[in-house]
């Protein structure tokens, strides 16, 4: 019988929640700074695909959370696209050349960068419990093209929003051929054993309604699409950080078939207001999770309650600190795992 994350994510409404946390596998646990320190930089990891495997699998052995999540990242695709990575100390990721200088064109794809990746799918799923889901992951087209043409992550994401204003045909090459991409990585993810997919959205809240639909909504509904035709088994779920009341606009023109949402979103609201029955994944604040106490456990019942009558996966509105204490994790499964449907606290 598949886990209880599967069972939530394919519309079961559970009367216990699984629960999983975005970035479970890093810096907060002592086991994965200790593995970093013996192995060298973040990329050295990724490509690692033993090292990248036992990372993954880390915050199960530790928390028994119901769900794996790769462990990678979402540049792995422009760096199969032909653009060079790297990671740089306090700085973060630098992707070249910059396509807001460069063109398309001058890219020569190196498939071969995915291959180590779906390699560290297998690693994991040969020594996964059948209880527990494996989740792949890939970057959604905007936030991917946002890190093509800029070379780096910004805040309000100034010249890639410029440069799709001002050269919308070339910036609409540059997403099709993320899309492309990207499809057949999250096909390789699944044909390595990866059992649901999320695509993470974490630059969607900076665009306008008409660019939004544009940018964000057509190309993952593209993908999604391409996914269901391929695999109807395997939950896509989508994951637009900061789109607000954009949400309902995402998941009708998507249909991604589960829905993540950030802590900004108040969990009453998306449960009056998104489609009946779609399952929701969410959406405590990290830094509450990081504060701990008991405003921790009153938030999460909250959330809880708010989607008692949805299929709903309990996890965060964004990824784990990596200051949070390992017995605020401990506290916040706790709750989640005492918290029945419809019995009274």
């Amino acid at each position: 019988m598949p886990g209880p994350l599967l069972r939530s994510l394919s519309g079961e409404n559970l009367d216990s929640r699984p629960v999983w946390l975005m970035r479970q596998a890093g810096r907060y646990l002592p086991e994965y700074r200790a593995l970093r320190a013996a192995k060298g930089g973040f990329l050295e990891l990724v490509y690692d695909a033993e090292a990248a495997a036992e990372i993954t699998l880390q915050p199960i052995r530790r928390f028994g959370f119901d769900g794996a999540i790769l462990f990678s990242d979402i540049l792995i695709v422009p760096y199969a696209m032909g653009q060079n990575l790297e990671f740089l100390a306090g700085e973060g990721p630098r992707l070249s050349p910059r396509l807001v200088d460069a063109q398309l064109s001058a890219l020569r794809a190196v498939p071969e960068r995915l291959t180590p990746i779906y390699d560290t799918v297998r690693r994991v799923r040969s020594q996964l419990s059948g209880d527990k889901t494996l989740l792949g992951f890939a970057g959604s087209p905007w936030t991917i093209a946002t890190y093509m043409v800029a070379g780096e992550g910004s805040r309000d994401q100034h010249d890639t929003r410029a440069y799709a204003y001002r050269d919308p045909v070339a910036f609409q090459a540059i997403i099709d051929a993320i899309v492309d991409v990207t499809v057949e990585y999250l096909a390789g993810q699944v044909e390595a054993g990866a059992e649901g997919l999320q695509l993470f959205d974490s630059w969607a809240g900076s665009l306008s309604p008409a660019q939004f639909e544009r940018w964000v909504i057509e190309p993952n509904a593209r993908i999604a699409a391409a996914i269901r035709k391929r695999y109807r088994h395997v939950p896509l779920i989508g994951f637009p950080k900061g789109a607000g009341e954009k949400l309902v606009a995402y998941a009708q023109g998507t249909k991604v078939d589960a829905i993540g949402i950030d802590e900004t979103i108040d969990p009453l609201w998306a449960a009056k207001n998104l489609p009946a029955n779609l399952p929701v994944q969410g959406n405590l604040d990290p830094l509450l999770l990081l504060a701990g106490g008991v405003e921790l456990e009153r938030q999460t019942f909250r959330i809880l309650e708010a989607f008692a009558d949805r299929p709903h996966v309990f996890n965060l509105g964004h990824g784990i600190g990596q200051f949070t204490p390992i017995e605020h994790v401990e506290h916040l499964l706790t709750v989640v795992r005492g918290w029945r449907r419809g019995q009274s606290r």
